[in-house]
């Protein structure tokens, strides 16, 4: 028999090829030969081939399928005595000899070549990678259905190529001539296929160069480049820079690689994506860490001696049944290793298994990890595959320790995993992570109960050694009844230690009493037995924070305010602050921040569960419908207090009891919406999906100005892409006039032009039909905007003509008038100071005249910006005086920026380089304290006025 799977999936007995049978069955046996020697798991099958609904009748085609490969591969045999596709440890293996498959074979070749190559042998090693790459005729399994082929067991073995293709690259350029026309076809291939693997597009510059190829090695590299600027937004990495140089020396041997984590001298402001940043994500380390020192050995295992960086990528896949501490021990491990990873611990709880279904997606991870790196929102691009990519190229060269904790599967693992050697990745998971091992080379660590002494030990730390040693016998029968499962001792040990005169006797007979045994916990589903572990405590509680513990599972977000908590009650904030102190008390709830509450998924689980037994549906729903009230009118005062006289949507009275918040001033407005924004974009997400989506729409409107002005564009882009459909669906035209206006302003924001344009004029449209003249004319100012930005400045100028006839008759005041301030700004624009200056006056009036400060500042501003053009720079740095005091005063942080940014320019215009610095600086300062893309512009400013030796440095 001889099989391939590095292409199309074929095989032949002698010289005859087989007919392999239906798709489904093909299927089944690429994925038994990528596994080859490997027990499948039935359930695995079922996923791979039908995905994560498989029909009834899915399990019995599996049986059919297994028999006719076996009647097919071993005809002379009975099939239930195959020898070569076995049964067993709940699956199947497929059994091949290593010269039979060509994957076994490109995997000997490829160990084989890095032998040689360790023994000094270059030439020998490119021989037999050579050799190895030969036997690819495509794809992993092609042929077979695209969806199944993508998943990630057939993905590990795809990457498989790509490393072999960099060995080969490697082998090659130090054998040195002669060998490197050897692999040149295949590495431009697979540079093609991957444009943005910087690795990749490195080893063809020098390859390219090796047989004599500089100036096409020189366009790879400022295609590469290309690529990645416009792709990712970031220069190239020092490894593809390297390369561009040791072309232009006329040389093709790379230097020596430097130590992990170093890398070349950098200006501060040289590195947009901010690579200076070293986070530390973990979990605080668990102080009473009891017992499991097999697996802590089996970790400590992973990493080589000393301080040596690990020769690969290091990934450590902990398994485990739900509360068995996996991700207890990971922390903790975490925590003794972190020392050795000195470039930063990430860390991110995946919500794998959330029982409202809301799982964190591989692009919110990343975007985690890229806030935690500095990415500015502004430089994070659109598309999974881009995210990953960048995320990939900050790990590179780096020492990070990464936490992945709380996985589905492997497949919302991937694109999270770092690309380079030094790193280590600890992914967590209820589910068998069986194609990271078998693909990815994970290494296993199973985390099994607590041994009978361990338990003790974890329930003595809880509530004290001096009451287990007197009650010996009942703290053997808690373990016992919890069956040394460790989620369920803590939740007992919490209670025994909030209730010291409590016997341990009486908590053991409790356990007795509510069915507290937990060895049905192992099996499956694991939700349905929860409640056996989380009852003591739950019965323990007083009937209104029980009440409000199954309430606080509708919340959509990460974590909870009080506030919110006490809308889901219907109460107020100060008859739900015990309550929630009483939940965190009996360890239902978690504390994250203060007055922040969340739930561990088991717990969210057990709650919702009791909700669905307890309360009714009439009840559950009017405690949503007073969340997402309270959230819409808190959102839309929040608003009113960024800018008072800005065109607003009316809202329905809030549900009783709501309470929604209220703010005094900006400042507090913008504290409410930094610490709630997770939670209202999921609550955005949640109605448009799940909802009536009237309110979706509604708190678009209202996080609109805070999204903008904080530079989170492309979260904005998803909340009205949400609101939009959830308007749609609703047949709501004020609805979609709205985020069809909010959302052609945003995607001008992102540079799409042609989008925007389209969205604005159909926002324009729906306003017209509703007879909302306000929305129409704020419509005309954003397609002005637009137009303003790509330079069409008579069209700008209509838009706001036909702007001022709808405002004036039917105002508001504040519309008309800044309307006048941005005709004054496109005559600046247009080189027209005088009549910008006009413009400018007549807003400022009416602005003052109607007491609206955020418009008198912008007036202001834009008036000293006329001054500034006209080289009229001492009234041009009054007007921007003015304007600064009164975005302090309003605590208006980027519009205070952005004036400190333009009296920088004033200061340098009139010869103050010193005074500039000063503003810029200050302005700088701002900027990066909320993440706004502006913030590259200041940079660039205060890099160029350092290199400036005429400057004097300003003093304070």
């Amino acid at each position: 028999m001889r099989f391939t799977v590095l292409g199309p999936v074929r095989a032949w007995r002698g010289d005859a090829e087989l007919e392999l049978g239906p798709p489904k069955q093909r299927a089944l046996l690429a994925l038994l030969l990528t596994q080859t020697g490997h027990p499948v798991s039935v359930h695995e099958i079922l996923d791979i081939l039908w995905g994560q609904d498989p029909p009834d009748s899915a399990i019995n085609a599996v049986h059919r399928y297994i028999g006719a490969l076996r009647r097919l591969l071993e005809p002379e045999m009975p099939a239930r005595s195959s020898q070569r596709l076995i049964r067993g440890a709940g699956g199947y293996r497929l059994d091949v000899e290593p010269d039979a498959l060509d994957l076994l074979r490109f995997r000997t070749l490829r160990k084989e070549a890095g032998r040689l190559a360790t023994q000094g042998r270059p030439g020998d090693a490119t021989e037999a990678i050579a050799e190895a790459l030969a036997l690819w005729r495509g794809p992993v399994a092609s042929g077979i259905a695209p969806q199944v082929r993508s998943h990630p067991v057939f993905a590990f073995v795809d990457g498989e190529y790509l490393s072999a293709v960099k060995q080969a690259a490697d082998h090659a350029l130090e054998a040195g001539p002669g060998l490197t026309e050897r692999v040149l076809i295949t590495l431009r291939q697979a540079a093609a296929h991957n444009p943005l693997d910087e690795a990749l597009q490195a080893k063809l510059v020098l390859v390219l160069a090796a047989t004599g190829h500089q100036a096409e090695a020189l366009e790879v590299y400022r295609t590469a480049c290309t690529r990645l600027s416009d792709d990712l937004g970031m220069d190239p990495g020092p490894e593809l820079r390297a390369a561009q140089q040791q072309v232009l020396r006329q040389t093709v041997h790379p230097d020596p690689a430097p130590p992990a984590g170093d890398g070349p001298a950098r200006e501060a402001g040289d590195v947009p994506l901010a690579a200076t940043v070293r986070p530390a994500q973990l979990p605080a380390d668990l102080a009473g860490f009891t017992g499991r020192r097999p697996e802590l050995d089996q970790l400590d295992d992973l990493l080589p001696e000393g301080s040596e960086q690990p020769p690969a990528l290091v990934i450590s896949a902990i398994g485990g049944m739900a509360g068995i501490g996996k991700t207890t021990l990971a922390v903790h491990w975490a925590h003794r290793v972190a020392d050795r990873f000195p470039d930063g611990q990430l860390y991110v709880d995946l919500r794998g298994f959330h029982p409202s279904a809301s799982v964190m997606t591989p692009a919110e991870a990343i975007r985690h990890f890229l806030d935690a790196f500095g990415v500015p929102a502004h430089s994070i691009p659109a598309g999974l595959d881009a995210q990953a990519a960048l995320y990939r190229s900050l790990l590179a060269g780096r020492r990070v320790l990464v936490v992945l904790d709380n996985a589905r599967d492997t497949e919302h693992v991937l694109p999270l995993l770092p690309g380079a050697p030094g790193c280590l990745a600890i992914v967590t998971s209820r589910g068998q992570l069986y194609g990271l091992v078998a693909g990815g080379g994970a290494h296993c660590v199973t985390v099994d109960l607590l041994t009978d002494q361990d338990a003790v030990e974890f329930l003595a730390r809880r509530v004290g050694a001096d009451r287990v040693e007197r009650e010996a016998h009942a703290a053997a029968e808690i373990v016992a009844l919890c069956g040394r499962l460790p989620l369920a001792l803590a939740i007992v040990g919490a209670r025994a230690a909030m209730n010291p005169g409590f016997s341990l006797s009486a908590i053991a007979a409790e356990l007795r009493e509510s069915h507290g045994s937990l060895d049905a916990f192992t099996g499956e589903p694991p939700f349905t037995d929860a409640r056996r572990v989380f009852s003591p405590s739950y019965q323990a509680l007083s009937p209104a924070a029980a009440r409000l513990f199954r309430l606080l599972a509708l919340h959509p977000g990460p974590d909870c305010s009080a506030a919110a908590a006490a809308a889901l009650a219907g109460q107020r904030v100060g008859e739900v602050r015990p309550l929630l102190a009483e939940l965190a008390r009996a360890q239902l709830i978690l504390e994250t921040t203060p007055g922040r509450f969340s739930f561990h998924e088991l717990l969210r689980a057990y709650a919702t569960e009791m909700g669905r037994e307890e309360d009714s549906d009439q009840e559950s729903g009017e405690a949503g419908r007073r969340l997402l009230d309270h959230y819409l009118h808190s959102v839309h005062a929040a608003d009113r207090a960024l800018g008072s006289h800005r065109e607003r949507i009316a809202l329905q009275r809030a549900a009783p009891h709501a309470s929604p918040q209220r703010f005094a001033d900006q400042r507090s407005a913008v504290g409410w919406l930094d610490a709630e924004r997770a939670a209202l974009l999921a609550a955005i997400k949640q109605d448009a999906t799940h909802g009536s989506g009237a309110h979706a729409w509604q708190l678009a409107v209202g996080i609109e100005l805070y999204l903008d002005r904080n530079g989170r564009w492309r979260e904005q882009l998803a909340a009205q892409t949400a609101a939009a459909t959830a308007a749609q669906r609703l047949g709501d035209l004020r609805g979609q006039a709205h985020a069809h206006r909010a959302l052609g302003f945003v995607l001008g924001r992102l540079n799409r032009s042609d989008e925007a344009r389209e969205h604005l004029l159909r926002a324009l449209k729906l306003f017209g039909e509703i007879g909302d003249v306000c929305g129409q004319a704020r419509a005309l100012r954003y397609l002005a905007f637009l137009a303003n930005r790509r330079g069409l400045h008579a069209e700008a100028l209509e838009h706001y003509r036909l702007a001022l006839e709808l405002y004036r008759p039917a105002g508001p005041l504040s519309g008309e008038a800044s309307v006048h301030n941005e005709l004054g700004w496109t005559y600046i624009l247009l080189g027209e100071h005088e009549k910008a200056l006009d413009e400018c006056r007549h807003a400022l009036a009416i602005h003052q005249a109607i007491d609206d400060r955020n418009g008198e500042a912008a007036a202001w501003d834009s008036l000293g910006y006329a001054h500034h053009h006209l080289g009229q720079y001492g009234a041009a740095l009054a007007c921007f005086g003015h304007a600064l005091d009164l975005y302090r005063e309003i605590h208006d942080c980027y519009l205070e920026a952005d004036t400190l940014a333009h009296i920088g320019d004033t200061h340098l215009a009139s010869g103050s380089g010193g005074l500039a610095g000063l503003a810029w600086g200050q302005a700088l300062q701002i900027l990066e304290g909320i993440g706004h893309p502006d913030a590259a512009q200041v940079r660039d400013k205060l890099r160029n006025l350092k290199a400036d030796p005429a400057v004097t440095p300003a003093r304070i």
